[in-house]
């Protein structure tokens, strides 16, 4: 491929330059195939800028603590225009009205975040393994950026191959069969999981994030001494504060990727620049600033850096370098 084509954006008309790893427009009029995520933070972030004519630094810094999803919204209303209500129990109705009036926002009360992911494991699993196979299918689940475009792409199709359960050798099912069955088993499993009271069924019950150290992940004592968390935590895969975790038969989803830091600029007063890490500073567990940010690094807080030389030179701690 020439240099020349790669996907490029040199001062856009449109007035600013995103990625959140989503599949670039080509200059030569292709796109060109490669691990590129869904759509959502894109859609998500596009919405933002889109509705906001200026920005200020905290506009900026309350958008990387986003955990809203346009695209939930529209993958549940293709599933319900094949889910009725007259095949649902009350209990079901009672769930698919959680998910109908569910604004998208994968905040540690919801309830909702918990029913729809489940009803994906679920819709995934129903949709994809009697063809692959259980094996395959694990695969499937950890092959994260396939996995997670063929969503809302297979849901919005009302005619599939892969609708049919072939192991069902006399019953052809379509869409409506299997989620239908999708959705009933995931409100059993959660019942099960979290008990009767659907209003228990929070997002903060079923997802963590902890930020491991290599001699924590030995577990027991070393755990609890070395790692940070584990934490409730806002957030989710496909949002803009992305906390990744894998689809799984257990219902427990452990975060294993998220932000790194979060760090906004603004260039007319770089002095007064802001940032937070998901621990502390320092990888020194003795240390006063190993996991001090943790908090609120979970809280979408922020500290102020240190980028003024009066100020550093203020500083109550510093670390000097002196020669021999």
């Amino acid at each position: 491929m020439n240099f020349g084509e790669n996907p490029q954006a040199i001062n856009p008309d449109w007035g600013y330059v995103y990625s959140a790893n989503n599949q670039p427009d080509s200059v030569a009029g292709k796109l060109y195939p490669g691990y590129y995520l869904p759509e959502d933070r894109a859609k998500r972030i596009v919405s933002l800028i889109e509705n906001t004519e200026k920005f200020t630094k905290n506009d900026v810094s309350v958008m990387m603590n986003n955990v809203n999803s346009l695209v939930v919204k529209e993958v549940i209303n293709s599933a319900f225009q094949s889910i009725s209500n007259n095949e649902l129990t009350a209990e079901e109705k009672e769930a698919a009205a959680i998910l109908k009036t569910w604004d998208g926002d994968y905040n540690k009360e919801s309830l909702a975040a918990t029913i729809y992911t489940r009803f994906i494991y679920q819709f995934l699993q129903n949709t994809f393994e009697d063809e692959i196979g259980e094996k395959a299918f694990i695969q499937l689940l950890d092959g994260a950026p396939f996995q997670k475009k063929l969503i809302a792409v297979q849901m919005h199709k009302n005619k599939s191959l892969w609708w049919d359960n072939v192991n069902t050798k006399d019953v052809k099912e379509d869409k409506k069969v299997i989620l239908t069955n999708a959705f009933k088993t995931s409100v059993t499993f959660l019942k099960n999981q979290l008990g009767d009271n659907i209003n228990s069924w929070k997002w903060k019950r079923v997802l963590s994030v902890e930020h491991e150290h290599p001699i924590g992940k030995a577990g027991g004592v070393l755990r609890k001494f070395f790692n940070v968390g584990p934490f409730e935590t806002n957030g989710g895969n496909e949002v803009i504060n992305n906390h990744i975790f894998r689809l799984n038969a257990s219902g427990i989803y452990t975060v294993v990727g998220g932000p790194s830091t979060r760090r906004v600029i603004d260039f007319s007063d770089i002095e007064n620049s802001i940032s937070i890490l998901p621990t502390g500073q320092s990888g020194n567990r003795f240390s006063p600033y190993y996991k001090d940010q943790a908090q609120k690094y979970l809280e979408g807080k922020y500290i102020k850096m240190k980028l003024n030389q009066e100020e550093i030179q203020k500083s109550e701690n510093k670390l000097e370098f002196l020669p021999k």
